[in-house]
């Protein structure tokens, strides 16, 4: 009796691969309106970013600062004037962007792992844990180049896929939704280079750099590196924060940089290709190295960029592993619903199918005597 309770009250569970889909798929959601609600919010300081990473904004020896100058552009229609260029495709962009990067990163870091037989990126509680001997193995160059081929092709392969979806509403919000209509007229691209937009190849090096920065270097470093007795969500916060400051953006604000002066460059005579070596050369001639990093423009990207994606390493390790539970027992009570149901249906109609064979088996033999009583 008591061990037909405790079987009854074990509660339902998935098949591997059905638990591993349902995570990623919750994981990438959570990622998409954390990233979504963040972006809104820090509008402003992405306009001022994206002002002070172009051409629009000159230095000067006189008159107002590049800082000055940015924030002068990002207010000229008034305080709610960053959020005027903010259509619902930079909403369902925003989600995308995100809910894309983290599940394309999931998606190829745990098939290429699979693929390659090597181990996936570090996540969650296995950040706390202590380093094992394993974790720092390197007695196979093989399997050592393996996980450094994954490791390059990863995130790679995601930043390519956030830019695919993320890029042309980001050039949108960049020139405004009538600007950049009248200069996709005048490119008259084919379907596809549409959707990517204008200065896509700079948009996936930055993303790549970034994607590197969040789901690669910081666990990988904390895990590894991070003194274990100081290990907590806490310094998980500030660790990842400070890599994406410090690290990522130091990176990726040449990307940044580079970006803006192509859709610049781009925008020219109401809309012309881009040429990646021309916008470089114009670039150094104009300002120098100042073109594409100066400690304004570092600031001013990670005013845009650290609140969402520097405090994404916690989101991700520390606060979705807190819904997984009560996701994995949704998902498994929906999964063996619809699995009874199938097998209820399935048996009817087996059922059916019997009663039907059965039924027209009695009617042959009463037929063959009805015609013998008959002769």
């Amino acid at each position: 009796m008591s061990s037909s309770q405790g079987h009854q009250n074990t509660p339902p569970s998935l098949p591997k691969e059905v638990e591993d889909s349902v995570l990623v798929c919750y994981k990438s959601a959570g990622i998409g309106v954390f990233g979504m609600a963040m972006r809104w919010a820090g509008m402003p300081l992405e306009k001022i970013a994206l002002y002070l990473n172009s051409s629009q904004v000159k230095k000067t020896g006189s008159g107002p600062s590049p800082f000055r100058q940015a924030v002068n552009l990002t207010f000229q229609e008034g305080a709610l004037g960053p959020y005027r260029v903010v259509g619902p495709s930079s909403i369902v962009a925003w989600f995308l962007q995100y809910s894309v990067m983290g599940f394309a990163f999931q998606f190829f870091d745990h098939a290429l792992s699979n693929a390659m037989g090597v181990k996936p990126v570090y996540y969650g509680q296995e950040l706390m844990e202590p380093p094992s001997s394993s974790d720092s193995d390197s007695s196979s160059a093989g399997q050592t180049a393996k996980y450094a081929l994954k490791t390059f092709l990863a995130p790679l392969l995601a930043g390519s896929v956030e830019s695919r979806v993320a890029n042309r509403a980001e050039v949108e919000r960049y020139f405004g939704r009538a600007k950049f209509s009248a200069i996709e007229s005048k490119l008259n691209w084919r379907a596809l280079s549409r959707q990517c937009g204008p200065a896509f190849l700079s948009n996936v090096s930055r993303n790549v750099i970034m994607c590197n920065t969040t789901f690669i270097l910081t666990p990988i470093t904390y895990k590894l590196y991070f003194p274990q007795e100081k290990k907590s969500n806490t310094t998980l916060f500030w660790y990842g924060l400070g890599m994406n400051v410090f690290v990522g953006n130091t990176i990726a604000i040449t990307q940044q940089a580079l970006w803006g002066r192509s859709l610049d460059y781009c925008a020219r005579n109401g809309g012309q290709n881009i040429s990646y070596p021309k916008v470089i050369r114009e670039g150094l001639s104009a300002e120098g190295t100042a073109a594409f990093f100066t400690p304004a423009k570092w600031f001013s990207r990670v005013l845009m960029n650290a609140p969402a994606q520097g405090v994404l390493p916690w989101f991700y390790n520390n606060v979705l592993p807190l819904g997984e539970d009560y996701v994995l027992k949704s998902a498994a009570t929906i999964y063996h619903g619809l699995e009874v149901k199938n097998t209820m249906s399935s048996t009817a109609s087996t059922a059916a199918t019997a009663g039907g064979a059965s039924h027209n088996h009695r009617l042959v033999p009463n037929t063959t005597m009805t015609e013998g009583n008959l002769q």
